[in-house]
């Protein structure tokens, strides 16, 4: 089957255990996600939920393989746009391999279907995300305050 594919790739000045608690804990999240909120218990088979900040869900999904800090994979439904619900569940993978004194961050975001909106979508969001957590990460301070900015 045809699949749609995102892959981004980063390096962040940091360590693989800071990166994976910047990707893992829900305060951190927040903070370079524009406010979102992640609700889960980064365990392999347990749900995770992403909402945004008025608490409306925004995505979910399951935790499909953990393996901290080099390996997360989640299961990915979106579930505020009609027409990217549809679509039906995406994969995400966060992959992260030190190099010196530098992580490569590497996030590839796929579904099973060619021409995906969905990919689109997340295609315009992830550079923003990942430059956030990043620059947080780096300098203590994000470069977007809004998504669509």
């Amino acid at each position: 089957m045809a699949r749609s594919t995102f892959v981004y790739v980063t390096y962040i000045r940091t360590t693989p255990e800071k990166l994976w608690s910047a990707l893992t804990d829900p305060q951190f999240v927040s903070q370079y996600w524009f406010g979102m909120t992640v609700d889960c218990t980064w365990k392999k088979g347990s749900a995770w939920k992403m909402g945004f900040p008025d608490g409306r869900n925004s995505d979910m999904g399951e935790v499909l393989e953990v393996d901290p800090p080099k390996r997360l994979v989640i299961r990915w439904q979106n579930e505020f746009r009609p027409e990217l619900k549809a679509e039906g569940p995406s994969r995400c993978t966060f992959e992260l391999e030190a190099t010196a004194d530098v992580v490569k961050l590497t996030v590839t975001h796929e579904i099973d279907r060619p021409g995906s909106k969905f990919i689109t979508a997340v295609a315009g969001g992830w550079p923003k995300v990942l430059s956030n957590l990043k620059s947080l990460l780096e300098t203590g301070d994000t470069i977007f305050k809004e998504l669509h900015s």
